[in-house]
């Protein structure tokens, strides 16, 4: 189950892509991003990011630039990020900087292969959490697997003077290991929607997978022995 959203950002996050082998495809990440000001005005911002998993259990992930809806074109790469499980190497690049930092997971500190088991984490006097199954629906022949989480911060804490529910609902295709939908609304806040798109189910080129030409590739695994503040993240 992916975090919950701390509410409507600048950054969105994205869709996280299980390592797991012999299960390759690329798809699209579209994001809308409908922010609520505190004037009354709003502002509504979209971007696509690409991402791609191939038979190896290698996977590609990317952050692009929120952008008007009025804009045309593809949104700016802000950053990208693949992990190889097969060799434990994680990589981040920046395109602005032209940088790469590569570091190796320890083996104990490795991406997982599966999602973690969701559950709704309550804490005494804070937000009460409710969890509940939306069953299933198929879409473009994949099913899909529903949970509707919602938070009702107590009128106190929630700026408002009332009662405040925040809704997350998530929909999880077991055969991708993959969450293609993930909607957050949050009444004071706005919403954002994330949704895998064009999923193509066929070996993506492998050259997705490597550090483009032209980037210094630096290479931030701590030594034997180093402290945990300095182990990679």
């Amino acid at each position: 189950m992916p975090p919950d959203y701390a509410g409507v950002q600048t950054h969105v996050p994205g869709i996280f892509v299980t390592p797991v082998p012999n299960s390759p495809f690329s798809a699209d990440v579209t994001i809308l991003s409908h922010q609520k000001l505190p004037d009354g005005s709003e502002v509504i911002r979209t971007t696509t990011n690409h991402i791609a998993r191939d038979s190896q259990g290698r996977i590609y992930n990317e952050s692009r630039a929120l952008m008007p809806t009025s804009f045309k074109g593809e949104p700016r790469l802000t950053s990208a990020h693949i992990y190889d499980p097969t060799t434990l190497h994680n990589i981040f690049y920046n395109p602005q900087l032209r940088l790469a930092r590569d570091s190796i997971l320890p083996a104990n500190r490795a991406v997982p292969r599966t999602p973690p088991v969701p559950g709704p984490r309550a804490v005494p006097g804070g937000p009460q959490i409710t969890q509940t199954s939306l069953g299933q629906q198929t879409i473009d022949t994949t099913i899909l697997t529903g949970t509707l989480k919602q938070r009702t911060i107590p009128a106190p804490a929630s700026t408002t003077g009332q009662p405040v529910t925040i809704t997350d609902e998530y929909w999880y295709s077991p055969d991708l290991f993959v969450y293609l939908i993930i909607k957050h609304n949050d009444p004071r806040t706005g919403e954002q929607i994330v949704a895998v798109t064009h999923i193509d189910r066929t070996e993506p080129a492998a050259a997705r997978f490597q550090v483009p030409e032209g980037y210094k590739i630096v290479d931030e695994t701590p030594p034997p022995g180093a402290p945990a503040a300095l182990q990679p993240r």
